[in-house]
């Protein structure tokens, strides 16, 4: 017998009728043998009604009581499978994430994990019970209600799964596993079998929307396996697992990309020690995540620092900044958010030369400036107009060779 956890998303329990599949295969896979920790998502738009209904009561919720709200969605979720699992005749039991007790941090609408007690759904567990736990949500210590973020369900699932020491984490969802690049944009794009845990977590980091980069780093960090898989049919998706050599004679294992980025620059900034910190401490006050960061050459003791933040960030990422740089005497910000972010990924880019090289010659051909770049062992990133974004996704997916039967590994 194992112990699974099973994750769905929202496309997954979208209606009445795909809830009473999943009940269906969850069902299955309890009749095999399993224990099954069974993790949902809001049904899909339910989210999104949530934050609208939000929107037309106030024009800048506050984010406890968006939390209080938000987490509606899942705990219907998680009562409608409870119902649709007993009257296949088995039992199951919901919990939402204050009665599992996954504590988080103050963070509201992005809040971090700090511990799970399991002993609740353990014990369901040993009464023959299927148990259902509400993804996306959690308390703090002083019972507030918190959420973690957009695609926090995936994140839920893999901390259960960790704490829980299953022997696998199935993220079920709409698409049959991890591809090379979006399938909508490129429709070439290659299923692959196997992802580690490195280049799964640069790509969900950089747009890849199949998982969510906080759930693959915890996974990581505590060696859950993870196999993401299509809620529709019974193939086999996508394993992601710590790396080995077969994956080095790869350079660039896939695309990624994405328009939800914008483009903050405080101009004739004093180059001086403790300006940075100053801004960007402030910035991270405001739980407000930085990626990209570029400082031009100093000149007549001024420099231009200029870096990216999420798009829904953006509007108040700029009213601070601007506070800021009234403080430091920076004469003006400007922003653009109407960038995107173009990155190719690959454990292989360690041993192999030229990949940079060869992506900016790419973009150059198709005319596309590259505004800002930042690169790790594992991956190049450019940021680049929206508009060519699609575009862009497609020649690289070409140049690098990832389509169905043109992959070749290239000497080391």
């Amino acid at each position: 017998m194992s112990l699974i956890v099973q994750k769905y998303g929202g496309t997954s329990v979208g209606d009445i009728e795909r809830i009473k599949r999943v009940a269906m295969r969850v069902v299955t896979a309890k009749s095999e043998g399993h224990e099954l920790v069974v993790v949902v998502s809001a049904m899909a738009g339910e989210t999104d009604r949530l934050l609208s209904l939000a929107g037309q009561v106030s024009t800048a919720p506050d984010e406890r009581e968006l939390d209080v709200i938000l987490a509606t969605g899942e705990q219907i979720s998680i009562g409608l499978l409870s119902l649709a699992i007993q009257q296949y005749g088995h039992k199951a039991r919901s919990f939402t994430g204050g009665q599992v007790r996954i504590q988080t941090d103050t963070a509201h609408t992005k809040a971090k994990i700090l511990s799970i007690e399991v002993d609740r759904v353990r014990l369901a567990l040993r009464e023959g019970a299927i148990a259902i736990v509400a993804g996306f949500q959690g308390v703090t210590s002083e019972e507030e209600v918190t959420t973690l973020g957009r695609g926090g369900s995936d994140l839920t699932a893999v901390a259960m799964a960790a704490a829980l020491k299953a022997d696998v984490c199935e993220i079920l969802t709409d698409v049959d596993g991890v591809y090379t690049a979006d399938p909508n944009v490129v429709p070439e794009a290659r299923k692959l079998a196997r992802v580690s845990y490195d280049e799964m977590l640069e790509m969900a980091s950089l747009g890849a929307k199949v998982l969510q980069s906080r759930a693959v780093e915890y996974a990581k960090n505590y060696s859950v396996p993870v196999h993401v898989r299509s809620s529709f049919n019974a193939s086999q998706g996508t394993l992601v697992v710590r790396e080995d050599a077969e994956m080095e004679k790869v350079a660039v294992s896939g695309i990624a990309y994405s328009k939800n980025e914008a483009k903050i620059t405080v101009l004739r900034v004093a180059d001086r020690p403790g300006i940075a910190a100053k801004l960007f401490g402030r910035v991270a006050e405001a739980n407000i995540v930085v990626d990209m960061i570029v400082q031009n050459i100093s000149q007549d003791g001024t420099t231009d620092i200029s870096f990216t933040v999420p798009k829904p960030d953006y509007p108040k990422a700029v009213q601070i900044v601007s506070g800021v740089a009234k403080e430091i005497g920076a004469p003006q910000v400007v922003g653009d958010d109407k960038i995107a972010k173009v990155s190719i990924v690959g454990v292989g880019m360690r041993t192999h030369s030229g990949v940079a090289a060869k992506m900016f010659e790419a973009l150059a051909r198709e005319k596309i400036n590259i505004m800002m770049i930042s690169t790790s062992e594992i991956k190049v990133s450019c940021v680049i107009d929206a508009k060519y974004a699609e575009l862009a996704v497609r020649v690289l997916h070409d140049v690098f060779g990832l389509a169905e039967g043109t992959v070749v590994e290239e000497p080391l």
